[in-house]
């Protein structure tokens, strides 16, 4: 809902003007509804604000309660309101006049450094208590908004996004060598392990789902929360589960519809996003109001090359929804002059940090521009939903049924899930087998991706003992589902790039990304659910498809044959200027700058590979990956050179 910003001297000199001046110039080049200070004795806060909600319209933020000598500056949006209120025994009267950052204050000073275990949302905030003499904040627990800080023995510096603190003449723009060798060596989509990290050496971050207290000359970073199962929840039955899960979902979707603003969706066509939107859709029948939603189709003369239980163009399935709902607006784009290749130098300044994700870059970033030209403040997703709403991987499940022995159960799902997709429940075991012998032993795989790290540097930097240290998969052969999402939900490091993104992309188009399916309810109550209730009759995803039945149509709701792939039309739109992209490329293979840091030899090999013969179908391949990643970090580097 903001950007915020502040500087606190520990050793009581006040703040020069002109530092204040340069962080808040940094920010004006985003669009915003007000801009307010607050300096006292020798701490500034700033707030950059875009207003969201109803009650950050003409909201005072930063804020100070006289009474209760504390200061606040957030940028925060807080769903469990209601609850709060209830916490705190506001009185009804006040409630609507009570503004999110408010709310945080009177959390703090209820519960003081134990606050944010009652906060759900999206937030990241900074406190100045004035009795106590120091400043606290916190990051929510998977990290959607960013806050950055810079600490020395006088001084403490924090914003939402990091170029504002290097404008500071003390901070010195210096490159991370532990950061930069573990975004090159993770194979995955997340850059570092360590969250606590940035690009620039002098620079740290709040990791999700942790505080930070800055007393007495020392700063003291708390995790406070940690997303494991309590235990397994027992209902009696499918209803009951059913029930309990609607009423979670609808709340988590209903508290993000607060604002003043048209709501939008990004829209394609399987559950998360469906499920989100009509449910989102139909409350807002309520208010007289049409959801508008975003989806992301292929180019015109794009030929479709993906296998038959891929859709590359989800048009029809998205129509299909659309139609059975009737309170959507549905919007379709192509954004037909874009590609991972042009969209580079965006995301560079977008995200301010070198990036990995590229595939959905060309339309990604064209949804908020899309809903922003709309007057749209509020994107709902379901990114998340693959983990939690909508978990339950059919085959991993029989595999885990064969393992335990449980012979009637595994006849029973796989007899129900072969009807359903048409094959024999022989070639159905073939495959139930076969995953539970891979899941059972361990790969002899020594490398799954292209290395893109310089073997002198990763040895330099001794990055794959970190790594192998914090179980970072590098060769593959994790392929249990359920070890997995485990791995998912006790790593931050996961998600941090979502958050990281979706925050930086919404202070330049005024649009929050908000995920229901990332909700904290929500996830608590999925991962307490037993594990039939998500594999059941043959379906995998069970509990969302029996949930869904009146909100879906059943060819999104009961398809099993399908799934979406997004993003498989890169390489073709990238062809026309596919010289370019090579000499660009060899031109980054010959370069001093990233010699000591890259892997040469295997960029040269992969630039073979693909220079005379470009082909559609190789946008997924690993080889093309390190092409694309390496020169995504080649211009980083030539930016900050």
């Amino acid at each position: 809902m903001s950007a915020i910003t502040g500087i606190y001297h520990l050793n009581q000199e006040p703040v020069p003007y002109d530092h204040i001046k340069t962080m808040l110039n940094s920010l004006h080049q985003f669009p915003v509804d007000d801009v307010q200070v607050l300096q006292r004795e020798n701490i500034f806060l700033g707030c950059h604000a875009q207003w969201i909600t109803p009650e950050s319209i003409g909201e005072k933020l930063p804020y100070y309660h006289y009474e209760l000598q504390l200061s606040i500056t957030a940028d925060a949006i807080i769903d469990n309101r209601s609850e709060l209120f209830n916490k705190l025994q506001v009185e009804h009267s006040k409630r609507k006049m009570i503004s999110d950052s408010e709310l945080i204050l009177l959390s703090y000073n209820k519960w003081k450094e134990e606050c944010p275990k009652h906060l759900i949302g999206d937030f990241s905030f900074i406190i100045w208590d004035e009795r106590e003499r120091k400043l606290f904040g916190a990051r929510d627990f998977s990290g959607s908004r960013t806050l950055y800080y810079y600490s020395d023995s006088t001084r403490f510096a924090f914003c939402t996004l990091m170029k504002p603190l290097l404008q500071l003449p003390y901070i010195k723009n210096e490159l991370s060598e532990q950061w930069t060798a573990e975004f090159l060596a993770i194979p995955w989509n997340y850059e570092t392990v360590d969250v606590g990290s940035t690009v620039y050496e002098k620079l740290k971050q709040i990791p999700p789902s942790h505080s930070i207290t800055v007393s007495r000359g020392t700063v003291k970073l708390t995790r406070y929360s940690t997303l494991i199962s309590k235990g397994v929840l027992k209902l009696g039955s499918n209803e009951e589960y059913e029930e309990a899960f609607k009423e979670v979902f609808q709340e988590a979707i209903s508290s993000r519809l607060r604002s003043n603003y048209q709501i939008g969706a990004h829209l394609s066509g399987g559950l998360d996003s469906g499920s989100v939107a009509c449910l989102a859709a139909n409350s807002l029948k309520e208010e007289k109001k049409k959801l508008h939603t975003f989806s992301y189709v292929p180019v015109k003369d794009f030929v479709d090359w993906t296998p038959k239980s891929r859709v590359a163009n989800e048009r029809p399935l998205i129509q299909s929804t659309v139609q059975f709902n009737g309170n959507i607006k549905d919007h379709y784009f192509d954004f037909e002059e874009k590609s991972p290749l042009s969209e580079i130098d965006v995301w560079l300044d977008s995200l301010e940090m070198p990036y990995k994700f590229f595939e959905n870059t060309y339309w990604l970033k064209g949804m908020f521009e899309k809903a922003q030209e709309q007057d749209i403040r509020v994107l709902l997703n379901g990114q998340r939903g693959n983990w939690t709403v909508s978990w339950g991987p059919v085959i991993d499940y029989q595999a885990m049924l064969l393992k335990k022995i449980k012979w009637l159960s595994l006849y029973r799902e796989m007899s129900k899930y072969s009807e359903n997709l048409g094959v024999t429940k022989s070639r159905v075991f073939s495959v139930v087998t076969k995953k539970a012998l891979s899941n059972s032993r361990k790969s002899n795989n020594t490398e799954l991706f292209p290395s893109m790290i310089n073997s002198d540097f990763a040895m330099k930097t001794g990055v794959y003992e970190k790594l192998k240290q914090h179980k970072v998969d590098l060769t593959g052969s994790m392929t249990d589902s359920y070890a997995i999402k485990k791995h998912q939900f006790e790593q931050l490091f996961h998600w941090n790039i979502t958050g990281t993104y979706s925050s930086k992309l919404s202070i330049q188009h005024s649009v929050w990304d908000r995920d229901p399916t990332n909700d904290l309810r929500v996830i608590k109550y999925c991962l307490s659910v037993p594990e039939e209730q998500y594999v059941q009759n043959g379906y995998g995803r069970s509990l969302i498809r029996r949930s869904t039945k009146e909100v879906l149509p059943d060819d999104i709701r009961l398809n099993q044959r399908t799934r979406g792939v997004q993003g498989a039309d890169g390489i073709h739109r990238m062809i026309p200027i596919w010289e370019s992209f090579i000499q660009e490329l060899e031109k980054m293979s010959n370069d001093s700058l990233v010699a000591d840091l890259l892997n040469i030899h295997e960029i040269k090999k992969s630039i073979l590979k693909y220079k005379y013969q470009p082909k559609p179908e190789h946008v997924y391949d690993l080889d093309f990956r390190i092409l694309m990643r390496s020169l995504i970090f080649y211009r980083f580097m030539k930016r900050v050179s």
